[in-house]
């Protein structure tokens, strides 16, 4: 996983500030809204001439981006900030470190899967190792057995395995529900969940599954950011260009096996 530090924030991070990066409930199907969305955003920008401002940071749809930024900020002031709140409360640590453990398992096969795309032979092996001591000896994942016995868990998906093989960003993107993806990030998200094994799973309840499945990957990832979301909110003066300059840090950095980056801890913008 990668740290960096940055305006004292110490929280470790999986997911995007804000939004998820967990496969959606409707698996395949989200392809097609994500591009419909992407579409979208492009018509809409098209409305209005970009800055120079904007060109330079690669962000010719700012106007249309921020309007999205802003709905999405006000939605987790108003709807997942205050259920985070209430399940970090509620919940015990131990219990939400299983849960979290448990997703994390869960995602392996998609990890597992970039690892070998990107031709990483050590990191591959290591993965496979961890979803068969973790499904095994850890109960489906709820124990991290395989960090206590010396094989680490890190993040990967088809954004970093695109990056890393010099497909570049693309103009930056904010979509409603979705937060920050960028054409590659975009493509990359689609990609992971043809990944996920549970995409073609069938049986009794599934869909049911893959709600149940969604939304607490929604709630975990949202509770793990609340000190380090408010922290960066309350320091930014320009919150949408600081989010967009950490999840661009915090993507290359991800891609550069952290050489593009210093410290401890960033929290995935």
């Amino acid at each position: 996983m990668v740290r960096i530090t940055i305006l004292g924030v110490n929280e470790d991070s999986a997911v995007t500030i804000f939004y998820s990066d967990s496969y959606m409930w409707w698996g395949m199907r989200i392809s097609a809204q994500l591009l419909s969305a992407l579409a979208l955003g492009l018509v809409l920008s098209a409305c209005s001439a970009p800055s120079p401002e904007s060109l330079a940071q690669n962000d010719p749809w700012e106007k249309t981006n921020r309007d999205i930024f802003d709905f999405d900020v006000k939605l987790d002031h108003a709807v997942a900030r205050p259920i985070a709140k209430s399940y970090r409360t509620v919940v015990p640590e131990p219990v939400r470190e299983g849960i979290h453990n448990a997703l994390t398992n869960l995602n392996s096969p998609v990890v597992l899967a970039n690892d070998v795309l990107q031709g990483d032979g050590t990191k591959a092996a290591n993965t496979f190792g961890r979803i068969m001591i973790n499904s095994t000896v850890g109960i489906a994942g709820l124990i991290d057995v395989a960090s206590k016995v010396g094989i680490p868990g890190h993040e990967n998906d088809f954004g970093i395995t695109l990056g890393r093989a010099g497909v570049a960003e693309g103009s930056y993107l904010v979509l409603p529900f979705a937060g920050p993806k960028p054409p590659r990030d975009l493509l990359g998200a689609s990609v992971d969940i043809a990944f996920d094994p549970l995409t073609y799973a069938q049986f009794h309840g599934d869909d049911t599954w893959m709600v149940v499945r969604y939304g607490v990957g929604v709630l975990d990832s949202r509770t793990s950011q609340l000190d380090a979301v408010e922290t960066i909110e309350r320091s930014s003066i320009d919150f949408y260009a600081t989010s967009r300059n950490l999840y661009r840090q915090s993507r290359s950095a991800k891609i550069n096996d952290g050489k593009a980056s210093t410290g401890d801890d960033l929290p995935n913008l």
